[in-house]
Formats: C-alpha cells, structure tokens, sequence
C-alpha cells in the first residue's frame, strides 16, 4: 500500500516536471524536416542518375542510402544533428539518417574510454536490438516464405 502511494506521488512529480509540448509545430516541424531529408535523398539520386546514366536504379539508390548514411553520420559526429533532432523531433528519426545517428552518436558519446571499450562496445548500444530484431524476423519470414513456396 505504501509503495502504490508513493508510486502515485511520484507520477504526479514527475508529470508536473515535464515540460509541455506544443503539438502542431512539433508535428509541423517534424513533417519538414523529414521531408527535407527525403527531398535531399531524391536530389542526390537524380545527381547520380545524371552523372551515370548507365547505372541501374537500384544501384544508384544503393549509392544514395551509402551518401546519406555519411552525412548523417558526419553531422552527428560534429553535434549538428543532434540540433536537428531537437527541432525536428520524430522527422529526424525516421529516415535512415536517424538510424545512422544512433549508431554513430553512442560512438561520439564514449570515445573518451577508447576505441575498443568505447566506440566500438558502446556504437551498437541503440541500433543493436533493431538490427537483431530486423535480421531475426526476417530469417522467420524468409523460412516461413520457403516453406509456402514448397507446396
């Protein structure tokens, strides 16, 4: 019973702490800046397909994901996406750029204990579970895909 209390005294703390957010320009915000990324990513696949016209599509976006995935990696190392993300919340996240942030910026954070110990353990800390998790599931569905094409 005195934990339940407690429990409940501290929620309430904690939901008088946090600050509000302002739905709509957080919505707002996100949508641009999401839509940038994207806006940029199309830009640099058209430069590529401009450039090599005889590569195939696919590649040209291979290329593009390789171009993004360095930027957003190089921003995050010089503390500019992170500014980004303040301002763009979920819009930030959501494109691979966001995922080359979380694997980039535990990097950025621990590099003080070394490269081994450091960079290397702490850069999987946020993506690891989603790789994991997307190489896992997609064992399942490839089995599961096996097993139909079968009959």
């Amino acid at each position: 019973m005195e934990d339940a209390k407690r429990n409940e005294q501290y929620n309430k703390y904690v939901s008088a702490k946090i600050p509000k957010t302002k739905w709509w320009p957080s919505l707002f915000n996100s949508f641009l800046v999401g839509g940038v990324i994207c806006l940029i990513g199309q830009g640099i696949n058209d430069l590529i397909m401009l450039g090599f016209p005889e590569m195939s599509q696919q590649s040209a976006w291979a290329y593009t994901l390789i171009i993004l995935i360095f930027i957003a990696s190089f921003l995050t190392g010089i503390g500019v996406y992170d500014q980004i993300g303040k301002y763009a919340g979920g819009g930030s996240i959501v494109p691979i750029t966001g995922f080359s942030n979380s694997i980039a910026s535990p990097s950025v954070e621990f590099k003080s204990e070394g490269i081994i110990y450091g960079i290397c353990v702490k850069m999987f800390t946020i993506a690891g579970p989603v790789i994991v998790f997307g190489v896992v599931s997609s064992v399942a569905v490839g089995f599961i895909y096996w097993i139909i094409s079968l009959f």
